[in-house]
Order: C-alpha cells, then sequence, then structure tokens
C-alpha cells in the first residue's frame, strides 16, 4: 500500500512549535545542529533502585554472588553514556569530556546519580539519564539472585547547563540521594508484600501455610491458637530473616517460626509501637516487637535458631478483611 504524505499545515499541527524532531511531512528526523555554537554543557540525572532490607545489605557488605555491585554498575553507567547515541535513535554522537556516576546506599535501596560534560553543539541530558537507566539495571542483574522484584523507578534529569535553553535545577529537597529514612521506607511500602499466611492450631508449634486468613477485631486470625482478646493477635515476620538462616537450616518453610504473615521489602523491627498497617483489606496495629523465646519453645528445638524474638512483630486487628499471599502490606500511619 503507499504511503500517504500529510500536507505542510497538518504536519504543523503534529510537530506543534517545540517538536523540532518532526519534518514537515510529520515523520521523525535527527535534527542539524551543525550552525549551533560549540558551548561547555553538562547535564545530572538520577533514578533509585528500590529493593528489601536484606538487599541492600548485600550491597553495604559485599555479599553480592556476582562481586561488586556498584563498581561493575559505575563502569556499565559510564560505558552507556558513551553509547548513548547508538542506543536513543535521534541523539547525536557528543565528544563526551567527563562521565561520573555516583550511588548513595539508602535504607529502602540504592540511589544513583550521573553526571556528563561535554563541549559541543548539543546537550547531554540523554547521556546521563541513559547512563542511570543502564546502572540501575546493572544494579538489577547483580542482585537478582537474591531478589526478582527489585524495582527501578524515578529516573529523571536533575540539572542540565549549557545551550540557548539556559539552566535547569530541580530543587534538591526532591533529589532522591536526599531521601530521610522514614520517607524512603514509606516509599518501599507499596512494595512490601505478604509472602505466606500460616495458621496453628496449638501455640508453641509450627504453623502450616493456608490459602487465606481472616482478620477478626478483638481476636486476630479466625481459628488460630494465638486468636484472642489481648495484645498479641497477629504475628509477622520479614521473609528477609528466614533467608539467612537457610544456609544453615536449607529446609525452613513458611509458618516454621510460628508467624501468621510472612512479608517481604520492609523491616518489620524497625517499625515503632502504634504504627498502622494496611494488610490486603484489614488494618492492623503494632503492639509488641520481638518476644522472649521461651525454653520449651517447639521451634526452638526443632530448627535451633529461632527468629521471632528479634525480628518479629505482633499487632493487633482494628479494621476486619481477608489476607492472603501476593497481598500488599503498606505503612498507613506512624
Amino acid at each position: 500500500m503507499a504511503e500517504k504524505n500529510v500536507g505542510p499545515a497538518a504536519a504543523a499541527s503534529i510537530r506543534g512549535d517545540d517538536l523540532t524532531h518532526v519534518n514537515d511531512q510529520g515523520r521523525a528526523r535527527m535534527v542539524d545542529v551543525g550552525g549551533k555554537p560549540r558551548t561547555r554543557r553538562r547535564a545530572v540525572a538520577a533514578g533509585f533502585v528500590r529493593m528489601a532490607p536484606s538487599t541492600v545489605e548485600l550491597v553495604r557488605t559485599g555479599g553480592s554472588r556476582k562481586g561488586d555491585v556498584l563498581g561493575v554498575a559505575q563502569v556499565a553507567g559510564i560505558m552507556a553514556a558513551k553509547r548513548c547515541w547508538e542506543l536513543v535513535p535521534m541523539c547525536h554522537q557528543v565528544p563526551l569530556s567527563g562521565v561520573d556516576v555516583r550511588f548513595s546506599v539508602e535504607p529502602g535501596g540504592v540511589a544513583i546519580e550521573a553526571e556528563c560534560r561535554c563541549t559541543a553543539e548539543t546537550g547531554v541530558e540523554m547521556e546521563a539519564l541513559t547512563a542511570v537507566s543502564v546502572a540501575a539495571l546493572t544494579v538489577y542483574d547483580m542482585l537478582k539472585a537474591h531478589q526478582r522484584d527489585m524495582v527501578v523507578e524515578e529516573v529523571r534529569l536533575l540539572e542540565k547547563d549549557g545551550g540557548a535553553s539556559g539552566r535547569f535545577t530541580v530543587q534538591r529537597g526532591q533529589a532522591l540521594l536526599h531521601a530521610e529514612p522514614e520517607e524512603a521506607c514509606k516509599s518501599a511500602c507499596p512494595l512490601c508484600t505478604v509472602e505466606a499466611v500460616c495458621v496453628s492450631e496449638r501455640k508453641g508449634t509450627r504453623k502450616r501455610p493456608v490459602d487465606e486468613i481472616e482478620l477478626v477485631v478483638g481476636r486476630g486470625v479466625a481459628g488460630d491458637a494465638h486468636a484472642g482478646n489481648w495484645h498479641r493477635q497477629v504475628s509477622l515476620l520479614p521473609a528477609e530473616a528466614v533467608d539467612t538462616l537457610r544456609d544453615v537450616l536449607p529446609d525452613l518453610a513458611p509458618g516454621d517460626f510460628a508467624e501468621n504473615v510472612l512479608t517481604r521489602g520492609l523491616d518489620l523491627k524497625a517499625l515503632p509501637v502504634g504504627t498502622t498497617l494496611r494488610a490486603g483489606s484489614a488494618e492492623l496495629v503494632v503492639t509488641q516487637i520481638g518476644k522472649e523465646c521461651h525454653a520449651a519453645c517447639e521451634i526452638r528445638r526443632l530448627t535451633g535458631k529461632c527468629a521471632m524474638p528479634t525480628e518479629g512483630i505482633f499487632c493487633v486487628v482494628t479494621r476486619p478483611g481477608t489476607l492472603r499471599a501476593g497481598d500488599r502490606l503498606e505503612v498507613v500511619s506512624r
């Protein structure tokens, strides 16, 4: 079928005043910058890789199976900036005079900044954004064996200098590298998920995974041995704490530490008493952090170790609802 070209008026309406990458037929083109003066240009971009606390710890301690996470990601970001023109179709091949990729390990993940410089007819915003994007993907690749549900987010331009458009700056208060720990935790909460829900018929024993649990105000988990009108109605344990024990106890399963809810993506023990959590369609309030493991505990006898005393938390139910594996766990208020 023969192509139909649009007329000049239609092409102008497609382009608008600012769409310089569109020709008079309404098709994409590479802008001719040959008539522009060569000036010094600079751009800074940022991004964030959201991850669980245990994955952050691997970055801090160098425990990744693939090696130095940030060292490899830094090289990847620099290489990506140099190859931007081969990846983004309408970008020019810019003679970069400098590229710097920086990282900050935060409570909720890894923050990335990339700075690119050149003296050329066009700027380096895309080079900086490409550097951040590929560095973030490399962080994911280096850590995916430990956590598959990491999220690359908020890749954006922070600053640019040079050229006819002058200077552009995002307010530094919005920069991801300066996020407060509490804000980082809050923004991580939508990514916190329930891995398993469990019940048991007797106290002090392992629990067994079930398809769903019913959370009842004033009682806790319907049908569970710990249900009752007291302050420890529902127990929660982070899956990351169980992961750390699997080197010596490889057969650990959900419920083995008598937790009602196994979570991933949130440092539960860092939540203060009084924190309100939205769990599926229900709401919980944190009443206790950790517990004393009594000598007769069957779990400790069978496993040799117990994670609940140091990593678990306990809640009461304040809004009823059903909770299933795969549901979200979110901090509502502290």
